[in-house]
């Protein structure tokens, strides 16, 4: 017998119990430890890097908030944690490479649109970002692809200048250097960074 969209699963159980709804993410049914375990466990670059480890999602996320602080040195503390919680959505569907997400469509990005919005609620967070702070965490996040890509996914500099320009004008400190690290270790580093943010947000209004 076939199954019906009816008899169909659309949620995952997660290690703190709650039942997350993939369909109609509610924000009562996500923590941050989920988050975080999750991430750093999702594999940047389909976990085609060098080292002992991925490079997970989780220590991606860190170094994306590093750098888009390094940007734009006056980020209020809002736009930080939205900054952390960039890739958040993927402890849920996964890591996937721009090309496959784009062939795959729309429906892929609208759930996972649905699904980060949820988080940003969960957190006293906007469910979107302003163009200008969207803007700034994309940049970011393109200065840390590049620093991954040619620090520990095989592209050349030349490659990379195609693809990414020049590199960063940052100042490039330890909290940028793309070498994997154990997943239990990137969990803690997101839960340290997230929980230095947390009591600094300003009430929802």
């Amino acid at each position: 017998m076939s199954r019906t969209p009816k008899d169909t699963r659309a949620w995952q159980r997660m290690l703190s119990g709650r039942r997350l709804d993939l369909l109609n993410p509610s924000p009562v049914d996500i923590e941050i430890e989920d988050i975080a375990h999750g991430l750093s466990r999702v594999a940047r670059w389909n976990g085609q890097t060098t080292g002992e480890w991925a490079f997970s999602v989780a220590q991606h996320s860190v170094m994306v908030e590093a750098l888009a602080v390094e940007l734009e040195p006056q980020l209020s503390v809002t736009h930080r944690l939205q900054a952390l919680l960039h890739d958040a959505s993927e402890y849920v569907v996964g890591d996937m490479i721009s090309p496959f997400k784009t062939a795959i469509g729309l429906d892929y990005r609208e759930m996972e649109d649905r699904l980060q919005q949820a988080i940003h609620i969960r957190f006293g967070l906007p469910p979107t970002l302003p163009a200008k702070i969207k803007s700034l965490i994309k940049k970011a996040d393109l200065h840390a692809a590049r620093i991954e890509a040619t620090g520990i996914a095989g592209f050349s500099e030349q490659e990379a200048r195609k693809l990414w320009g020049k590199p960063p004008a940052v100042k490039i400190t330890g909290r940028f250097d793309p070498t994997p690290i154990p997943p239990d270790q990137a969990k803690a580093m997101m839960l340290s960074r997230f929980n230095s943010l947390i009591p600094a947000l300003p009430p929802v209004r």
